[in-house]
């Protein structure tokens, strides 16, 4: 029979472990390590804290700093398993000197400060322009929408909430009837079911009196668009908002991110407790120039020529023309940029909608194919025979159209009306009417959406937003797949805007461990 060296895990061994042996060059840890210890300054939370003279010593903000970034960037987010991790794992030990920060402590860290992150957020930045990690030539601007803690079930209108609150108190009303016929009967099952009904009785209430309570101590909140209609408020966390996604409507904020192009490293992040981005735009661009103003990394850093580049959902009228009287050397389409494009004819046609007629009907050539001059008020059709102008009407959503109907003389003798008109014969008699189409009527007043066209258009716009998706896309995929936030675990845009700051803080760290000095 086979020999072999005998062994029992039921015994206690000493092992004598080196702390700053476990924080290997060239790795996160070590980076972090580094910065905090000798390149941040963290005497911004000493004001925090007022036990000078009495009161128990707290934990050290950089041992606290030190374990959390690193819980991130492994996707923990929960101050629960970082506590055990700090307790079990040799890397959080090297990085907390064997320290166990009660979970407590760890979670006030991370929603008590959003200042002095937003102050180590900039030293960080500060480090990376020193080691000539921004090229300050090109920002690509981007927002991600994640879920917060906050259930979606919750939100609503004023008006909603309230109707919600009443048919609760007719659900409450319904099991309080039937409660007190089952509570006449002395049969055993009768008082267990007795007993349910009276537990769903105070769940119902609770939620009826959340709703009341709400309703009662905040203001219906208005979304930031022209109309200033009511948007959905969440009695659970108030300053997120309902958003679609790609995948699906979700309760919670949109972190956006500017980017430098050099090398990826967030020069602002910034989390909004709103779906659209238009209203975005003008703030980031402020902070980010006034924080380089602030670090003395440039004066103006728009006219020092950096580019400035975001997708369609930045765009609206206002924007445009905050660009144009700023100067600054922006490039922002509007969502009908690769319908001018060319090279998407293709595209167009391989992810083509299908199509929607009813079996056996009839396909006509479109309104689209037809010419249309919005300018003139002049409309070809196929044949290039010109329309006459009708007058114009609004749509059930409110659109002002045009409309044109072609001349019967034009359509009875066309070789393209069997393709053309529903019913080719209305146009031979003598009291026939030729083929009508609309369009929506573009009322002109946009002259910097006009001017921002023309920017996207050209070849050099069209070769610069091209580098938008490549600049700030694999940030938020190392930040949502590698680092595994798929979720804030906050609530409250102040929080989650710190939260938010945090992962972009380790964006910048790995870059710095990659290409910076500390790197060896």
């Amino acid at each position: 029979m086979a020999k072999y060296i005998p062994y029992d895990y039921n015994q206690n061994v000493m092992v004598v472990i080196n702390y700053q042996d476990q924080l290997q060059a060239g790795t996160f840890e070590h980076a972090l390590h580094y910065l905090v210890t000798k390149k941040l300054d963290l005497s911004i939370f000493n004001k925090a804290f007022k036990n000078d003279h009495e009161g128990r010593p707290a934990y050290d903000p950089a041992i606290l700093l030190k374990v959390i970034l690193f819980a991130y960037s492994k996707g923990i987010t929960s101050s629960r398993e970082i506590q055990w991790c700090c307790d079990s794992n040799i890397i959080f030990k090297a990085l907390s000197c064997d320290s166990v920060p009660h979970f407590t402590t760890i979670a006030s860290f991370v929603s008590g400060y959003p200042e002095q992150i937003e102050t180590l957020f900039e030293q960080v930045l500060l480090i990376c322009d020193e080691q000539g990690l921004l090229g300050h030539e090109l920002f690509a601007i981007d927002g991600c929408k994640l879920p917060s803690d906050a259930a979606k079930t919750w939100s609503g209108t004023h008006k909603e909430l309230a109707h919600k609150r009443d048919k609760l108190k007719k659900l409450i009303k319904h099991h309080m009837a039937e409660h007190q016929k089952l509570d006449q009967d002395d049969d055993s099952y009768e008082a267990e079911q007795a007993k349910r009904v009276q537990q769903s009785i105070e769940t119902l209430n609770t939620a009826a009196d959340k709703i009341e309570d709400f309703l009662e101590n905040n203001e219906p909140r208005i979304g930031q668009g022209k109309t200033k209609n009511e948007v959905k408020s969440n009695i659970t966390d108030n300053e997120s908002a309902k958003m679609t996604t790609s995948k699906g409507t979700i309760q919670g904020y949109n972190g956006v991110a500017t980017v430098d192009k050099k090398h990826q490293i967030v020069i602002d992040a910034q989390a909004f407790g709103a779906g659209p981005e238009q209203p975005t735009l003008q703030p980031i661009l402020k902070t980010i120039k006034e924080r380089y103003n602030r670090l003395k990394i440039n004066d103006d850093i728009y006219k020092a020529g950096a580019i400035v580049t975001a997708d369609t959902g930045f765009a609206n009228e206002d924007n445009m023309e905050y660009l144009h009287t700023e100067n600054i050397n922006g490039y922002i389409p509007d969502n009908q940029f690769r319908s001018r494009d060319p090279k998407f004819d293709k595209q167009k046609e391989k992810y083509k909608r299908p199509s929607r007629a009813k079996p056996g009907s009839i396909q006509i050539i479109p309104a689209s194919e037809f010419n249309f001059d919005p300018i003139n008020a002049t409309s070809t059709c196929p044949a290039g025979n010109t329309l006459s102008s009708e007058e114009n009407r609004k749509d059930k959503s409110g659109n002002e159209k045009i409309f044109f109907r072609g001349r019967v003389s034009h359509c009875r003798p066309c070789e393209l009306k069997t393709k053309c008109m529903r019913n080719p014969a209305a146009a031979d008699p003598s009291n026939g009417r030729g083929r009508q189409v609309s369009f929506i009527l573009n009322k002109t007043g946009s002259p910097y959406t006009d001017w921002m066209k023309i920017r996207v258009d050209s070849q050099k716009g069209k070769q610069i937003y091209s580098h938008r998706m490549s600049v700030v896309e694999p940030v938020f995929g190392n930040i949502t797949s590698n680092k595994g936030l798929k979720q804030f675990s906050l609530r409250g845009n102040t929080k989650v805007n710190a939260q938010w700051k945090l992962f972009c803080l380790i964006q910048n760290i790995e870059k710095l461990a990659n290409y910076g000095k500390i790197a060896a």
